[in-house]
Parts: C-alpha cells; structure tokens; sequence
C-alpha cells in the first residue's frame, strides 16, 4: 500500500469510529438519571479532555528532547503537538459549556476550579504559539518555546487535581455509569485519539516540509541556483 493509500486508510478509520460512537451515544446508549440526555456530552468531553493531555505531553517531551538533543525534529514536534492542544482544549471548554448550560443552567462560572484551570492551559498553549511567531531565529525560537512549554505544562496536574482536592459547585469529580455506559466511554475513546494523533502527525510532516524548504531556499542562492517554489506543495 502507499502512503497516500494508508493515510487515507487511517482518516477512514477515524471517521469510522467517530460515526460508530456517536450512533451508540446518542441511540443505544441510555440517558443518566439525573442530567438526562445533556450528560451524552461527557462521551465525548472526557476523551477530548485526556487527549488535550495527551497533546500537551507530547509538546513537554518535544521541548525536553529539543533541550538536550538540540534536534530540530524534537522543537517540529513540540510546536505540532501545542497547536492540536489549542484545538483540543478549545473543544474541551466549548463542550463543558453546553454541558453546563444543559445541565446546571449557566455558561461559565469562575467559582469551579476546574474551568478556571482548563481555561488557563488553553490561554497559555495560545501564548505559546504567540511566542514561537515573535521570535527571530529557529535556534532562539526552539530555545524559548521548550522552556516555556515546560512552563505551561505545569497546569496540567493543577487541572487534573482540582476537581479532585478542590470543592466544586458545579463540575462533578466523578459520575456513576452503568456498564453500558462504560463500555460507550471507552469505545469514544477510540476515535478521538485517533483523531489527536493523526493531527500531531499531519501538523509535524508539515513543520518538517516547511523546514526542508526553508533549507533548500538558502542553499541554491548560495550555490548560483535560483529557487523555484510549486504553488501548494506544502
């Protein structure tokens, strides 16, 4: 099989697993007791959340291996991984909204500690990206944004423990399911991680193409070589 054959292959398969966990949630899946159907949200909020995690790991890895390495591939997979944790997060507050909205009748509320966190990573991953832009240098630039991925990953436990340490009026620690329920969690698990992944990969192969190129338009000048850039390569 190709690579274009097994990319779309993959894609296909994520598209696949998002459908077949969205048609158990919302037809085979029965409604909690006390939210009703507005908790169906959390199938899909829970595994957006993780893998918000999950991506800003990567980012905290990348920026270690960049620090001790100083392999530009490691600050190309740092930076991919902290733009999919802004989409990620992003999804995480928009869908804890409705799920708030639906189910305690409000939007927002600085009074939880765990959206004022999730709401602060999401800032800070912004700021992250901000930074990497504003600074002159690939060096200088992979240099900063490591320390400050570094940085901003010590929101992630602060998120992670506060609704379990902190009182909360409105986000719940943890929710009963049956079995079933379960069971549908961990089958929306699947496809969002797939998604997660696939995006961290897509967004490095880019990073490394736009590197590539952007070696290759230095060095044919300097041979007497004038560049020569196709539309919409990359």
């Amino acid at each position: 099989m190709t690579r274009k054959l097994l990319i779309f292959a993959y894609w296909l398969a994520a598209a696949g697993t998002f459908a077949a966990a969205a048609v158990r949630v919302f037809l085979w899946t029965p409604d909690e007791v006390t939210m009703g159907i507005i908790q169906k949200i959390f199938y899909f909020h829970l595994p957006v959340a993780i893998n918000t995690f999950v991506a800003c790991t990567v980012c905290f890895v990348g920026g270690i291996g960049y620090l001790v390495q100083r392999k530009t591939w490691w600050d190309d997979l740092a930076s991919a991984a902290a733009k999919v944790a802004v989409v990620l997060c992003t999804g995480v507050l928009l869908t804890g909204m409705l799920w708030a909205r639906g189910a305690w009748n409000v939007w927002w509320t600085w009074y939880s500690p765990r959206l004022t966190f999730s709401f602060m990573l999401w800032l800070l991953f912004i700021v992250y990206l901000i930074v990497r832009a504003s600074v002159e240098g690939s060096q200088r630039r992979a240099v900063v944004g490591a320390v400050y991925g570094l940085i901003a990953y010590l929101d992630i436990p602060l998120v992670y423990l506060s609704a379990r340490l902190l009182p909360d009026q409105f986000h719940p620690a943890d929710i009963t399911l049956a079995p079933s329920m379960k069971l549908t969690l961990a089958i929306s698990f699947l496809p969002i991680t797939l998604i997660t992944m696939g995006l961290i990969t897509l967004q490095y192969r880019l990073h490394r193409a736009r590197r590539a190129a952007s070696v290759d338009s230095v060095a044919m000048p300097a041979a007497g070589v004038q560049p020569t850039f196709i539309g919409g390569a990359l």
